[in-house]
C-alpha cells in the first residue's frame, strides 16, 4: 500500500465539475493499494496517517508536535491506483503490481470506514472516476508511505 500524505490548509476533489469532497486544515491522502495488500497493511497504514507528528505545536515553531488527530484536523482520501505505475521500462507505465478494481475498492473503503473511526472529518472522492484534485499544500509537506505485504 502506499499512501502520498500532504498537509494542506484546504483540499477538495471534484468529479464531471461537481465537488464531492472538501476538507480544511489537515491531510490530502493519495491512496494507492497494491494486489498484495491485506487488513495488516491497511492497518498499520492508518495509524501512520492518524498518528505521524506532521503539524507544528500552539506556539507555531519549526518543530512538528502534533498528529492530524492532536490538532482535530481533516482527511480527504482519494484513491488513485496510478501510484504502483512502473514506468522503468518503455514509454506506457505498467499497472501490473495494482490491486484489480474489486479488491482494490474493497480495501480502500475499508481504509476509510478505518479513519473515520478516528472521529475526524473525513471526506473521500470518488474511486474509479476522473477526479480533479485541488490542493492548497501547507508548507509544503509531502510525504510517501510505503507498507509490502509480510
Amino acid at each position: 500500500m502506499r499512501v502520498i500524505i500532504q498537509r494542506v490548509k484546504s483540499s477538495q476533489v471534484s468529479v464531471n465539475g461537481e465537488i464531492v469532497g472538501k476538507i480544511g486544515h489537515g491531510l490530502n491522502l493519495l491512496v494507492g493499494i497494491a494486489n498484495s495488500d491485506t487488513d495488516a497493511e491497511l492497518d498499520w497504514m492508518v495509524r501512520k496517517c492518524l498518528e505521524l507528528r506532521l503539524f507544528p505545536d500552539e506556539a507555531g515553531g519549526d518543530r512538528w508536535q502534533k498528529s492530524v488527530q492532536e490538532i482535530g484536523g481533516e482527511l480527504l482520501v482519494v484513491s488513485q491506483f496510478t501510484l504502483y505505475g512502473d514506468c522503468r521500462k518503455g514509454r506506457r507505465p505498467s499497472f501490473d503490481r495494482s490491486a484489480i478494481p474489486t479488491l482494490a475498492q474493497d480495501l480502500y473503503e475499508k481504509f476509510v470506514t478505518k479513519l473515520r473511526i478516528s472521529g475526524l472529518k473525513v471526506e473521500t472522492g470518488e474511486f474509479g472516476a476522473m477526479m480533479q484534485v485541488a490542493i492548497e499544500n501547507d508548507g509544503p509537506v509531502t510525504l510517501i508511505l510505503e507498507r509490502e505485504a509480510n
